[in-house]
Order: structure tokens, then sequence, then C-alpha cells
């Protein structure tokens, strides 16, 4: 554990400018791409759960 919170500060900007300097703006379709593959994610991740909570539904007689 670090106890010197200069140390840590200055650790986190130079992190910080590193990221950014190695950072791009994406194309638009590099970003279309990702926007896509994100919400593609999102919708099969809800469908999982609403199918696992129908299931749990038949098998406990419960209400959705």
């Amino acid at each position: 554990m670090n106890l010197n919170p200069g140390k840590s500060l200055s650790t986190f900007i130079q992190n910080s400018k590193h990221i950014l300097n190695i950072s791009y703006k994406p194309t638009n379709t590099e970003f279309n791409r990702s926007a896509k593959v994100i919400i593609l994610g999102i919708l099969l991740i809800g469908a999982i759960g609403f199918l696992i909570s129908v299931i749990i539904s038949f098998i406990t007689g419960a209400p959705i």
C-alpha cells in the first residue's frame, strides 16, 4: 500500500497522459461497429435474464 499521496497523484497523472497520447478518435465505421456490438451484448444479456426469470417463475409457480 502506497502511503505517499503526492507520488500516487503524480503516477495517476502520468498514466492519464499516456492513455490520452495513445488514444485516438474512432472513425465512423469503428464507432458504429462498436455501438452495434454493445447494443447486441445488452440485448443478449437482457434476453438471458428474461429467460431465466421465466424458467424460475414456471418452477416456483409465481407470476412473472
